[in-house]
Order: C-alpha cells, then sequence, then structure tokens
C-alpha cells in the first residue's frame, strides 16, 4: 500500500476545502472571489483596519495583503482612506459591495464548515480542530 505522507494529506485537504468553498461562493452569487479574498473579506473590520494589521490577522506578510487589498479594491470591494491615527497610514474599508460580498463569504465559510462537521460528526471535528491549531502553535 503507498501511504501518503502528512505534507501532501493536508495539502489535499486544503485543495478540497478550497474547491468547497469556491463552490459555495458560486452558489451565493459571489463567484467573482477567491477564498483567499472571502477570507480578507472577513479580517476588515467596519470602522477599517491597517493593511498591517490584515497581514496579522491572515498571517501572511504585508506584500501578500497588499496584492489582496489591490485586487480587492480593483473590483470595487474595498477602498483605501487615511487613518486618522496615522498620517502615514492607510485603512482599508469595505465598500458597500464588500460588505455584501462578505456576507455571501461568512454564509459560504460556515456552509462548509458545517458539511465538513456533519461529515465527520462533531466530537472528530472538534479534535481535528484542535490538533489543526496544536500543529500550527508547534511551527511557531
Amino acid at each position: 500500500m503507498n501511504e501518503l505522507d502528512l505534507s501532501h494529506l493536508l495539502l489535499e485537504a486544503f485543495r478540497s476545502l478550497e474547491r468547497e468553498i469556491v463552490a459555495a461562493l458560486e452558489d451565493r452569487g459571489a463567484s467573482e472571489l477567491r477564498p483567499s479574498q472571502a477570507v480578507a473579506l472577513l479580517l476588515v473590520d467596519r470602522a477599517g483596519t491597517r493593511l498591517s494589521d490584515l497581514a496579522q490577522r491572515a498571517t501572511i506578510t504585508k506584500q501578500a495583503m497588499m496584492q489582496l487589498v489591490d485586487d480587492l479594491q480593483e473590483m470595487g470591494c474595498v477602498r483605501r482612506v487615511p487613518d486618522s491615527q496615522d498620517a502615514r497610514a492607510k485603512m482599508v474599508r469595505l465598500t458597500a459591495k464588500g460588505l455584501r460580498l462578505r456576507a455571501s463569504s461568512r454564509k459560504s465559510i460556515q456552509a462548509v464548515e458545517s458539511r465538513i462537521r456533519r461529515r465527520l460528526g462533531s466530537r472528530r471535528y472538534e479534535a481535528f480542530r484542535a490538533t489543526l491549531a496544536e500543529v500550527s502553535e508547534a511551527e511557531e
């Protein structure tokens, strides 16, 4: 028997999860969003959020978050406004379209997670989440 190593299993699970999220976004009329963009919209506070804070929340580099925000701004989902606390900084704020797509994103991701919970059962689902969190923390 040819067993896959853990990294391959995690990668395949990630790809499967992304496919499910894409399908759920399409079902909710948000097909223009990639899963990473959907998650980024969920990280923006109603009053706006600094790019560096978004990057930290998403655990990605500022450069990667800047690209995501650039793409979302091009799509009309976010806008950059001056930060009232720091003249050098910009805040990322959701537009009306961004608010609508964030709601679709939240529902899509929740639907996918609910399906996984039903598939695994609540106890296995919670154990799976706890294990993933533990493995993720060990890396830091």
